[in-house]
């Protein structure tokens, strides 16, 4: 399944939970700001799904990792820090890079007029398979951090629930076939 196959299907179920969803945001980065990071030259950072509550004036930035076709996610790739940004989940592992990313974003967004000053902003990871032996710690790392996460259990309790609705939507429709 394609990462925007993937992110769509996530898309579907953020909005049936009741959030605005933005896909694929990109984060305006300044050139001090990458300084920052340490490394001068990389690309605007891209944000899987924006989610965003307004009724808890809560911004959840998610992405969105499949790997269905694999073993799955390990623990060691998400509990590993990093000074300078590296890999998939630089965002997860690399504090500094976080913060400047996150902050950077809420100020896009006020400047958008989706976000304010008192406006939170938090971390979130779908993961669609994970190695079976880092379920428990990869769920624990999270919760520790304070990071949305939904499991490949949480993401199948999700999709049961959705294809139990008469919808007319493609990814409703397959995950019925597959659900059957």
């Amino acid at each position: 399944m394609s990462s925007d196959h993937f992110e769509n299907l996530i898309r579907t179920l953020l909005e049936a939970d009741g959030y605005w969803v933005v896909q694929s945001f990109k984060v305006n980065v300044s050139k001090q700001e990458k300084r920052q990071i340490g490394k001068h030259t990389i690309p605007r950072p891209e944000i899987d799904l924006l989610a965003l509550d307004f009724s808890k004036n809560e911004i959840i930035a998610f992405e969105a990792k499949s790997f269905l076709d694999s073993s799955g996610t390990r623990a060691s790739a998400l509990l590993a820090t990093q000074e300078i940004p590296e890999g998939k989940y630089k965002l997860f592992t690399c504090e500094n890079y976080r913060n400047i990313v996150l902050g950077r974003l809420k100020q896009d967004l006020q400047a958008r007029a989706m976000a304010n000053s008192r406006t939170t902003v938090r971390l979130g990871l779908v993961i669609g398979n994970v190695y079976a032996r880092d379920v428990i710690p990869i769920r624990q790392h999270a919760k520790r951090q304070g990071w949305v996460y939904w499991s490949p259990r949480l993401l199948k309790r999700k999709l049961r629930a959705q294809a139990a609705r008469h919808e007319n939507d493609s990814v409703i429709i397959a995950t019925k076939v597959l659900l059957r």
